[in-house]
């Protein structure tokens, strides 16, 4: 079957700390996280789209806008479970989907920058 990709990026800095890791990501620190967020479908709209990409980017941007400047382990997602780059992935591809009105477009996947080196990938399907 095939079908379309698409790809958005958005960006947020926030502070965390993990718990039962490396013993340096234990104490408070910080992050200019860089945030890639895929969907896929195979209809596309009578305009030729699968997706308007200013609207996945508004909807991206919303979700960010929560997490900006802020101490990741008080927000509700995070008080039970590390604020690590994969829970990070997989809390932003939850609240993307719940956006998403456009039949048959489903978040494929979420990539979730750290650093430059250093980045999470949550896919959704197999």
């Amino acid at each position: 079957m095939s079908f379309f990709e698409l790809k958005v990026t958005g960006s947020f800095a926030a502070a965390h700390k993990l718990q039962m890791v490396a013993k340096k990501c234990e104490n408070l620190h910080g992050h200019n996280w860089k945030v890639e967020a895929c969907v896929k479908g195979s209809g596309l709209s009578n305009a030729g789209v699968l997706i308007d990409f200013g609207i996945l980017k508004k909807y991206l941007r919303a979700i960010l806008e929560e997490l900006d400047h802020k101490y990741l382990n008080e927000l509700t997602p995070f008080l039970e479970n590390n604020s690590s780059s994969e829970r990070i992935c997989i809390y932003i591809a939850e609240e993307l989907q719940k956006r998403i009105e456009e039949p048959g477009v489903k978040v494929s996947r979420i990539t979730v920058w750290e650093s430059d080196d250093a980045c999470a990938t949550y896919f959704t399907e197999t």
